[in-house]
């Protein structure tokens, strides 16, 4: 027996998924523009929340929460028949006559665990592919993002079926007493360390699950590019969010002949976008608490800034910065960072760089700078990531078309669009076949001219 006594809203979605509802394309599709209802009408109540914890802009809110939700809905509600129909397979002649066809099913009442870094957007994102594929579902938004967890509780209170989904707030303990109960599936984006113990409690029960991680995610920038828009492109994908973002660049390889130079224009561009005194500029947010504060002054005290480098406590803030003379072995690149901390390495052959990469753990994405289709080749095929992104970054993870997911260290599973429909579904066989003909061929005994027979079927008419 499935348990519900610590969570009895469990009993009631198992009941509405139980009662076939949420097969229904109507019911999704109300369900989707609901969501959309939510974003749309409590815009500016988001805004406001992320703003209480990360001092995010509303640009940038709109940027990476509202505006890219709106439009993973958008895609939903355009294939969505699609997505659901039966697909027809071919039967072979030995199984005539007979008809085959899988079809798309949910899995049930699932979990969703999302993350602090982006706290709408990585609870709501897996929650519209949980709709699209029928799922019933539970969200559990980050405790560490407290105002938008709030918004997100009231909004799918208010929006949503109440008997299909529900949002239960709370700390570790709250997760780890959701992680005891018995999901269908389970859907987590955070650290590796916590990943570890979600796939831990999933094996409890034999869940199947999804986990998006992070990773040290690299950059190469190679000697023949536009270094001003690299640099450009390299300050916004690396500041953005105060640089906590899992796909930001973790680190960026140069080459040694133009490191000085890109250097110089990485600079600028933190000037251009931040101001002065970046502390000043309402584009720039603030880390998260206190505790991601401290582990960033920490990998600061053991570093030589060449550029920022300044700290406030009382606000979380930490001044975009960028670290020069920093090698594999040095402690900042020991770890994801998760900041905004960008050190810069060099290399005279790309062979270098990519051996670099090559000696840590696959990252959930790899970015490069190269006007040489060559060399773009050359690295998509001599590195491991869970995306590539060339001459720009961030992206990959927005086009709903593209799969978004990690590898090895870095997460398995993808979502986003199409893949995100898979995901929360399980494709379920069906095979029709006729009562007649009922030949004695399958039955026993099996003499050996009968068995030269079924050998001669089986080997020419699958």
């Amino acid at each position: 027996m499935q348990k519900d006594h610590d969570f009895p809203q469990l009993a009631v979605l198992r009941e509405t998924f139980e009662g076939g509802i949420t097969r229904d394309i109507a019911w999704r599709r109300s369900q989707l523009l609901a969501l959309e209802a939510f974003l749309i009408e409590h815009e500016e109540k988001i805004a406001d929340a992320l703003y209480e914890d990360f001092r995010k802009s509303p640009a940038e809110t709109f940027l990476t929460e509202t505006g890219y939700l709106r439009g993973e809905i958008r895609f939903a509600l355009k294939y969505l028949k699609l997505w659901m129909k039966p697909h027809r397979v071919s039967i072979p002649h030995i199984y005539q006559p007979g008809q085959g066809f899988y079809t798309p099913e949910p899995y049930g009442v699932v979990l969703i665990i999302g993350a602090w870094n982006y706290p709408l957007n990585l609870c709501l994102a897996p929650l519209i592919s949980a709709i699209a594929a029928g799922n019933c579902a539970v969200v559990k938004p980050s405790e560490h993002a407290r105002h938008t967890s709030k918004v997100i509780a009231e909004g799918l209170f208010h929006y949503l079926d109440k008997n299909a989904f529900c949002v239960i707030e709370g700390g570790e303990e709250t997760s780890k007493a959701l992680l005891e109960e018995h999901f269908d599936y389970l859907f987590f984006t955070g650290s590796n360390a916590i990943g570890r113990e979600v796939m831990h409690a999933a094996a409890k029960h034999l869940t199947p699950l999804t986990l998006e991680l992070g990773g040290k995610c690299p950059c190469i920038v190679e000697a023949d590019v536009d270094l001003r828009v690299a640099a450009r492109r390299i300050v916004w994908a690396k500041f953005l969010n105060g640089g906590q973002t899992c796909i930001a660049p973790d680190y960026v390889f140069v080459h040694k002949g133009v490191e000085d130079e890109l250097l110089g224009y990485m600079q600028e561009a933190v000037t251009e976008f931040y101001g002065a005194d970046p502390q000043l500029s309402p584009d720039y947010p603030r880390i998260v608490n206190e505790h991601n504060f401290n582990r960033l002054e920490k990998l600061l005290s053991g570093s030589s800034p060449w550029s920022g480098g300044l700290t406030d406590r009382d606000e979380y803030y930490v001044a975009p910065t960028i670290l020069k003379g920093v090698t594999l072995d040095s402690e900042v690149m020991q770890s994801e960072i998760f900041g905004p901390l960008l050190p810069v390495l060099s290399y005279r052959d790309i062979g270098e760089a990519l051996e670099g990469i090559q000696r840590g753990p696959k990252p959930l994405a790899l970015y490069l700078f190269s006007a040489e289709r060559k060399v773009q080749e050359r690295v998509v095929r001599q590195s491991c990531s869970g995306g590539v992104c060339i001459n720009d970054f961030l992206f990959q993870a927005s086009i709903p078309g593209l799969p978004f997911g990690g590898i090895g260290s870095s997460g398995f599973g993808a979502y986003h669009g199409h893949a995100g429909f898979d995901t929360f579904s399980f494709k379920r066989s069906v095979l029709t076949r006729s009562l007649y003909p009922d030949p004695d061929l399958r039955y026993p005994p099996y003499t050996s001219r009968k068995l030269r027979f079924l050998k001669f079927l089986v080997t020419f008419f699958q």
